[in-house]
């Protein structure tokens, strides 16, 4: 048994597909190209795939990764070829890794992510530099989901605006780093509402996924 780390690219075309649905666009992509998936064990066998960090409708991502295991050897080149001479919208393959079967879930080693904002609508720089300190500088952000009151804050790593210019409207990009821990993990729609900016009236892409420390 083989167990294979793809890196991959979420684009437009699966931006609005949620995690689950994107477990099923994998497993029928993994069908197609004809690579022979492991199944769990029980009475109702699944394929074994590990998604790394659910990715928020909406969103694009140029840092995906997902963890699959075959129950053939398989040499790595072979795999790729099989993977990017298949067509599948919205998925572009990076690179893939070999890993060791004895290693944590993918899931359990991610930290966090890194996001860049694009602002489609013109505003005011003043006014978003003192919404993005107003938050760095508490330590309380009450946000309400699914009918329950939590603390963005703690999960804020780091968000500043990229372009600056001072007093003027710009359409510029806000960068942020949030934290995934046991229970909750930050989302961009979240602070961008914070900020009073509308996620509607933006781009986002996830640019980089955070591992626990070597």
């Amino acid at each position: 048994m083989d167990r294979i780390r793809i890196y991959y690219k979420k684009e437009e075309a699966l931006k609005y597909t949620g995690h689950l649905d994107l477990q099923k666009v994998w497993e029928r992509y993994l069908r197609r190209a004809k690579l022979p998936l492991a199944y769990s064990q029980g009475f109702h066998p699944q394929p074994r795939i590990n998604q790394a960090l659910p990715l928020p409708l909406g969103i694009t991502s140029l840092a995906e990764i997902i963890d699959i295991w075959l129950c053939d050897d398989q040499n790595r080149d072979t795999i790729e070829n099989k993977l990017i001479n298949t067509e599948q919208p919205g998925i572009e393959i990076i690179k893939l890794e070999l890993i060791d079967l004895s290693l944590p879930k993918i899931q359990n080693l991610i930290v966090g992510a890194e996001y860049l904002v694009t602002l489609l609508d013109p505003i005011v720089v003043k006014e978003l530099r003192y919404n993005i300190d107003r938050i760095l500088l508490n330590k309380t952000t009450l946000r309400e989901k699914r009918g329950k009151t939590y603390n963005l804050r703690p999960l804020i790593k780091e968000l500043y605006l990229i372009q600056r210019e001072n007093n003027k409207p710009i359409s510029g990009d806000i960068f942020m780093s949030l934290l995934a821990i046991p229970g909750a993990t930050g989302r961009p729609d979240e602070v961008l509402y914070e900020l009073e900016i509308d996620p509607n009236n933006t781009r986002i892409a996830r640019t980089k996924l955070l591992f626990q420390p070597a």
